[in-house]
């Protein structure tokens, strides 16, 4: 008599188990990447230039992602204002300095663009003939679209 109420709660238990396994199998990730980055050199007032970045990010992921910002930084600039070098601000990235894009499917391009990539002060009004030597666009975040 014991075995008929040992294999029922046994039987019950495997199942659960089971069940669990299943459920907590591998989830789809999501991953969104640059594809393509340009920066522009753009004059700001009379002694002052501006950096701005445009590019493309792409969502090489298997899900559909939302709210992915997507800033750059320069590596290769200093935090200190020094007449005709150029700088970064040492604060949080503004809205200025990113961009969001709303939804992203799996395969697909979309553009971004925003300003204020790094900046540079010259008191006599001379243009850089160069840009920074290391600047690079990233992802900082996204969210993934769950059914």
């Amino acid at each position: 008599m014991r075995f008929f109420v040992r294999a029922p709660i046994l039987g019950l238990a495997l199942l659960i188990v089971a069940l669990m396994a299943v459920s907590c199998g591998e989830q789809k990730k999501g991953e969104v990447i640059v594809t393509e980055e340009a920066y522009v050199i753009r004059q700001d007032s009379d002694h002052s230039w501006v950096i701005d970045a445009r590019g493309k990010i792409k969502n090489v992921g298997e899900v559909d992602v939302k709210n992915v910002v997507v800033t750059a930084y320069c590596k290769s600039c200093t935090e200190v204002v020094t007449n005709g070098t150029w700088f970064i601000s040492d604060i949080e990235k503004t809205s200025e300095q990113k961009d969001t894009i709303n939804y992203l499917v799996p395969g697909v391009e979309e553009d971004f663009s925003f300003r204020g990539v790094a900046f540079l002060m010259d008191q006599g009004g001379r243009a850089p003939k160069h840009k920074p030597e290391k600047m690079e666009a990233e992802v900082v975040s996204f969210e993934v679209v769950s059914d």
